[in-house]
């Protein structure tokens, strides 16, 4: 599914997210490196660093969606599947320290077949 499914208003809705997903909103957070409260006050969900992890986070998922079948698969992906090439660390350790972009990088490799 698209990631309009996961906004609101033109912007990324943990809530929503969380529905999806089948978890908390504090979860949401955590697996986007987010205190709790970034998730529960609407002027620090609307904040630029807020809905960049969201986004960053959501674009992940999405982009290997279709390869697991459901957002749900992709999430649990995200969160305990080691990634080769990346000492063993998840899509979701490299999201919090801020490597997202090698995230969606090795992905795109990998569709392309170079990690086949």
């Amino acid at each position: 599914m698209g990631l309009a499914q996961y906004a609101e208003d033109g912007h990324f809705a943990p809530e929503k997210i969380a529905s999806a997903l089948r978890t908390t909103s504090d979860e949401i957070a955590r697996s986007a490196g987010l205190s709790e409260d970034a998730v529960r006050r609407k002027d620090r969900v609307l904040s630029d660093a807020t809905q960049r992890r969201l986004r960053e986070m959501m674009e992940i998922i999405n982009k290997v969606e279709p390869r697991f079948g459901s957002a749900l698969l992709a999430y649990a992906w995200y969160r305990s599947e080691p990634l080769p090439g990346f000492s063993g660390q998840t899509a979701m350790q490299l999201v919090l320290s801020g490597r997202a972009g090698e995230v969606l990088d090795y992905i795109d490799a990998v569709d392309a077949g170079v990690y086949a």
